[in-house]
């Protein structure tokens, strides 16, 4: 059995590689770059007018003829006189001659003629070549997530596909005969399966679209089967039961039969003591226990930073302080994940913090981090979360 940072380092050491596909931006939902990418063209490649009025080469002259118009995406480039102007709109091209534009706001206008009424600067409303950045400029680092804006700033470039980090394919495989599907009847004796359904929304919370889920019977025949197919297909296979000590608990010893290096069994910690680690090549498994609030805060402390890290964030958990309420001891000697409601700075437990409970977990934004040398908890105290609002 190791400790809570130990674990943590093991899996830390022991990821594979990020994979990554080149991928539309229309089709980029959150995707995370790969590469970092730099500017094609300028933008603006040509000098835009920024607002509606009459661009003129600047002069000081206050009545000004208008000898055309330029609309944005038209091509019209006249040669100027110091008493000449066009009709200009915004995004619209620049005259080579012209250096200036008045709004139309600040102009009279008789037929073909203008009067300013406020002169502008010499260059006002008018955007630069390559003003928000210049063609071979670094525009977008590796790394970054590809929001909204990110689509829409490439598709100024003209960029078409982008190198994103291919999100894992995880496989969710469910142990247990005491299992029933969701729409049937429930016998006597009989759980219905949340672990695995609950696994799968949280993965797909989290960005992970490919997901396999099957369900093992209690044989070492059956799991042994269903753990080889979800490793022909997955980066990551996450079990839910089957792996403590019980007669008819078999994860351990398929892993073992098949060839999945155990890297650790147990951890130092409450909910969650029986969590198995290993790897077999560049597929990671993970076994979870059975009890559903043991395997959701498994899930949240080690599976979903290997999630992150596959794709192309940090592996890290961002842990933040608060201040606790009320008061609580430690008499286990371990580490505990606790549920809690943080708002505010302050944060306090919720009650049913038993580990085949969900009630709770459905109620908190946060895991609160008891170590094993603390014994107790008192109001005032500044201690260690984890933030889970947007994780569940």
């Amino acid at each position: 059995m190791i400790l809570f940072e130990k674990a943590l380092e093991c899996i830390n050491l022991n990821l594979p590689k990020r994979k990554f596909v080149s991928c539309k931006i229309t089709e980029i939902i959150d995707g995370i770059l790969a590469e970092d990418i730099y500017a094609p063209i300028s933008l603006p490649p040509f000098r835009q007018s920024a607002m509606d009025g009459y661009a003129f080469k600047y002069s000081g002259n206050k009545t000004l003829k208008v000898i055309g118009e330029v609309r944005a995406g038209e091509f019209f480039n006249p040669s100027l006189n110091n008493n000449e102007a066009v009709r200009i709109f915004t995004g619209a091209r620049v005259p080579d001659e012209a250096n200036t534009v008045v709004i139309q706001e600040h102009v009279e206008r008789n037929l073909n003629e203008i009067t300013i009424a406020k002169i502008p600067e010499k260059g006002d409303n008018v955007r630069d070549v390559g003003e928000q950045i210049k063609k071979g400029d670094l525009a977008l680092k590796k790394g970054n997530v590809l929001n909204s804006a990110s689509i829409g700033y490439l598709a100024n470039f003209g960029i078409e596909n982008v190198p994103i980090y291919r999100a894992p394919k995880v496989s969710v495989i469910g142990t247990g005969d005491e299992l029933v599907a969701l729409g049937n009847q429930l016998e006597e004796g009989k759980i219905y399966d949340s672990n695995t359904l609950m696994l799968q929304s949280v993965l797909k919370k989290n960005g992970v679209e490919t997901v396999s889920v099957t369900k093992a019977v209690d044989t070492l025949e059956d799991v042994t089967r269903e753990i080889n197919k979800a490793l022909e297909i997955s980066d990551l296979i996450l079990i839910s039961g089957g792996i403590s000590v019980g007669d008819y608990d078999f994860v351990r010893q398929a892993l073992i039969d098949i060839g999945v290096e155990e890297l650790f069994y147990k951890v130092n910690q409450r909910p969650g003591k029986p969590l198995w680690f290993g790897k077999k090549e560049d597929k990671l498994v993970v076994a979870l226990p059975g009890n559903p609030a043991s395997s959701l805060s498994c899930f949240l402390v080690y599976v979903l930073p290997i999630i992150r890290h596959l794709r192309g964030l940090e592996f890290n958990h961002n842990i933040q302080n608060a201040k606790f309420e009320g008061s609580f001891q430690n008499k286990t000697g371990k580490q505990l994940f606790l549920k809690a409601e943080q708002k505010d700075g302050k944060i306090s437990l919720l009650s049913h913090q038993a580990s085949s409970m969900l009630h709770s977990f459905a109620l908190s934004n946060a895991l609160l981090l008891v170590s094993p040398s603390i014994t107790e908890l008192k109001s005032g105290d500044i201690v260690p979360y984890i933030n889970i609002a947007n994780d569940l």
